[in-house]
């Protein structure tokens, strides 16, 4: 970004939500979720809200907000990158910027379980509701459910979940829905990613909500994906996770998992904004290229 755009982000801060509110209600929406060829290619940036600001080697990456909306924007403005998804504060900075004309937008909805906290299970709604995306004229709501069976604050974040899928649904709204089987081991929190533990989960959060005709799932690539794939028939999208030291490697499980009927495309954050290299236009253009 240039400086002058950082000034006029800054100066657009101190005027206050009014003038949000003027962009979000002039903001050009999307004609169609998919692109041309039925794909979608979404940039992530809801981890700092949760107090998660690694990107690979780098512990406090995310924590320089210039920075990375420098990144973002670089992100967003590469060819067939049709959307973002983020908590309020990423954005209503890239609204601010201009950033998110034509882009299909979600906003993060429960960011409550900070990360290493003790209650970081009960993942309560902190981010937005169904009423605000609405409000803002965004097109769907995305929630993080970690089932952890020794844990009973999962059920609280359980109830959430399906609330927010009625919600969202009633709005005709997309309610994306990323769900993990997680255990605490040794204090943290550690997704299972087997192929018997994303088929159990899958099977949970295809079934929240009053209807599931607005669901859509965000999902790891793991191993036996075909098989994972077939417990449900909602449309997914797969997630890009931790910064990968073989792009490569990371690049070619997604391309096999966008081979797949159900998987429309993909919603990715670290691993193209803060590659190894740094150079975010070349990582965003070599995911780009795989839809």
């Amino acid at each position: 970004m240039r400086d002058d755009q950082l000034r006029d982000l800054i100066d657009a801060r101190i005027s206050g939500q009014r003038r949000i509110t003027e962009l979000a209600a002039a903001r050009k929406r999307p004609a169609t979720l998919l692109d041309e060829n039925d794909r979608m290619m979404i940039i992530a940036l809801d981890h700092p809200a949760r107090g998660a600001l690694r990107a690979g080697p780098r512990p406090l990456a995310m924590a320089d907000r210039f920075d990375l909306l420098d990144r973002l924007c670089v992100a967003l403005g590469r060819p067939r990158v049709t959307g973002v998804l983020g908590t309020a504060d990423v954005l209503e900075d890239l609204l601010l910027l201009g950033a998110l004309d034509d882009k299909v937008v979600f906003g993060s909805m429960n960011r409550g379980g900070l990360a290493g906290t003790v209650f970081e299970m009960d993942d309560r709604f902190t981010g937005y509701t169904a009423a605000g995306i609405e409000r803002m004229g965004f097109e769907g709501g995305k929630m993080l459910l970690r089932i952890d069976p020794d844990d009973p604050a999962t059920v609280n974040t359980l109830e959430a979940c399906g609330r927010a899928v009625s919600d969202l649904a009633a709005r005709g709204l997309i309610a994306m829905v990323e769900p993990f089987l997680s255990h605490r081991v040794e204090g943290r929190i550690r997704n299972e990613l087997t192929a018997e533990a994303m088929m159990r989960v899958i099977s949970v959060a295809a079934g929240l909500g009053d209807t599931s005709a607005y669901t859509w799932l965000k999902l790891p690539v793991v191993e036996d994906l075909e098989r994972v794939m077939a417990a449900s028939t909602l449309p997914a999208l797969i997630l890009g996770g931790e910064v990968s030291a073989d792009p490569d490697a990371m690049r070619e499980s997604w391309r096999r998992a966008l081979a797949l009927p159900t998987v429309k495309g993909l919603v990715v954050g670290r691993s193209l904004l803060y590659p190894p290299d740094d150079d975010v236009a070349g990582a965003v253009d070599a995911a780009v290229g795989l839809l």
